[in-house]
């Protein structure tokens, strides 16, 4: 039986392309929203679900936050991918036919260099790949899509104009999440690792300095914090956080303890294997850059 990785968005959206080169061996399932896609897991109808959780020019992706830390879920691996967006119009069109351009609004945004030199009108869509999908039934040679470059594909759409976002490192990092709830130990996990978890400091002066004098002593780097308010009170505030390391390794260990004295809990999402962009990035092409050994893949236990 085939297994399956669901993912937020419509076919040949950027998730959707994630899914491939991550997990070229399973069927990606598309959902509707977030939570679709946690369900779906949750229900034992996919295996993983691959989800985006920062972009490099929009921040943090809104209300995963708050949906992933109550999933349910585990994060078993993170992949990055190199953002890029196509200028499509249905077959025979061409640029100076061109007056719409629909896509989401972070797309649009993302591309405003092509939009204003070409006096387009922006049109906000739900979903980069849905857009595409409109310009093919629409079949107006007026109304054009920014998407990645498989909505082309998938949809039948000619190609105007080629990577025509305005910044060519747009980079987006996903996590692949699992029902699995077992933590993987060093010896399943030997190279670089990533922690992730999320804390809630306590209503105290310098909370939050404290929390993180761990961190900084036992020279635990932390690549990543994000703020959080949890439902209505205003009174203690909720980080999720990711750090470089394993929690069975004596630097990471010792600072976690530590967090503990400060916070009403502590609870750790995922312990996983870095992915190669942290340490390598992309080329040019797009691709995750490649050692003398050839192209790195991130383990991914399961």
């Amino acid at each position: 039986m085939v297994r399956k990785v669901a993912y937020q968005g419509e076919p040949g959206a950027n998730s959707n392309i994630a899914c491939l080169q991550m997990f070229p061996d399973m069927e990606p399932v598309p959902c509707p929203s977030f939570e679709d896609a946690f369900e779906v897991v949750k229900s034992g109808e996919a295996d993983l679900a691959m989800i985006p959780i920062e972009n490099s020019i929009a921040g943090r992706v809104a209300d995963i936050h708050v949906l992933l830390p109550e999933s349910g879920l585990q994060i078993v691996g993170e992949h990055f991918l190199r953002i890029r967006f196509h200028l499509l119009g249905i077959p025979g069109s061409t640029l100076e036919q061109a007056q719409e351009v629909h896509s989401h609004v972070h797309a649009l945004g993302q591309c405003r260099k092509l939009i204003r030199s070409m006096g387009l009108k922006p049109v906000v869509a739900g979903d980069t790949a849905g857009s595409a999908r409109e310009v093919r039934d629409w079949n107006d040679a007026s109304k054009v899509s920014l998407a990645p470059p498989l909505a082309a594909q998938m949809y039948g759409l000619d190609v105007l104009a080629e990577d025509v976002e305005d910044d060519a490192t747009n980079t987006t990092r996903f996590v692949a999440l699992s029902r699995e709830r077992r933590q993987h130990t060093r010896d399943e996990l030997p190279g670089p690792v990533i922690t992730s978890f999320v804390f809630r400091v306590r209503n105290v002066p310098s909370a939050l300095y404290k929390a993180l004098g761990g961190f900084a002593t036992n020279g635990v780097n932390m690549t990543r914090l994000e703020s959080y308010m949890v439902g209505n009170e205003f009174a203690a505030t909720t980080f999720m956080a990711d750090v470089e390391g394993h929690p069975s390794d004596t630097p990471v260990r010792l600072a976690l303890e530590e967090l503990e004295f400060f916070t009403d809990e502590v609870r750790v999402l995922g312990v996983y294997a870095a992915a190669p962009y942290r340490s390598l990035g992309f080329t040019d092409s797009g691709n995750p850059a490649t050692t003398s050994a050839g192209t790195p893949k991130t383990t991914l236990s399961l």
